[in-house]
Parts: C-alpha cells; structure tokens; sequence
C-alpha cells in the first residue's frame, strides 16, 4: 500500500458513514412537512436530486475504500477522478458558507456540532483528494 492508499481508504469509509447518517437528515430537517408545502413536480425533484447527491457521496466512498489503488496510479484517470472529487467537496464547503441560507436552521447543540463535524469532513475530503491529485501529476 502506498502513502496515497490509506488516506483515501479513510476518506472512503468516511464518505460512506456520511451518507449512512445523511439518511436521519430528512427526519432531523422535517422534510415531510416542509415539502408539503410545494407542488408535486418540485418535491419529486428535490428527492431527484438529493437521491443523486448520495448515490455520488457513496460511489466516491466505495470506490476510494474499495479500489484506492485505482486513485492512485498516476494514471490521468486517476488524476481526473481525484480532482473531481476536490472540486466537488471544496464546492460544498462554500456552498456551505456562502449559499444556504442558515438563519433557519435548527437550533441546539446537536445541529452546532453536526455542522462542524460535516465541515470537518468535507474539508477533510476537499484536502485529501487534492493532495491525491498533486501526487498523481507529480
């Protein structure tokens, strides 16, 4: 195993226990009763697109955990895919903190904590694959 394969093993497995608890997200946010409220179309939608978010967070998960050899191969592939998944969670970061509007956001220490933790691992994420990247072009 190189240096490269651990972490993106860890990342893997963090991306996977991401998405096994972004699965309590709709009942933590109340989903149910706040889609209600729009049409049909919109609510089938929103439950598109956030079953695309997590089968995305979950192939990334499985194929760093499962195949890191394949990530780190210096291959152009490899780097592509790397700096893909970079992009991809250094531009959740800043959606995180320059889009959602977070002012209606659930109050209490667990949603305080749940944040930082998410942010830590997108970060954590963000750094990875970009260093995995650089490692492949090096």
């Amino acid at each position: 195993m190189n240096t490269l394969q651990c972490p993106i093993k860890v990342a893997g497995l963090m991306q996977i226990i991401l998405v096994a608890g972004s699965l309590l997200i709709p009942k933590l946010l109340n989903w149910k009763k706040e889609l209600s409220i729009v049409a049909p179309l919109i609510r089938q939608m929103f439950w598109t697109y956030a079953g695309y978010i997590l089968m995305t967070n979950l192939s990334f998960g499985v194929l760093s955990f499962f195949a890191p050899e394949a990530l780190s191969d210096h291959s152009l592939l490899a780097a592509a895919v790397s700096l893909f998944i970079a992009l991809y969670w250094a531009a959740r970061i800043l959606i995180q903190f320059f889009y959602f509007d977070r002012a209606s956001a659930p109050k209490g220490w667990i949603y305080f904590w749940g944040e930082v933790g998410l942010v830590a691992m997108f970060v954590f994420f963000a750094f990875s694959y970009l260093w995995v990247f650089y490692s492949n072009i090096s």
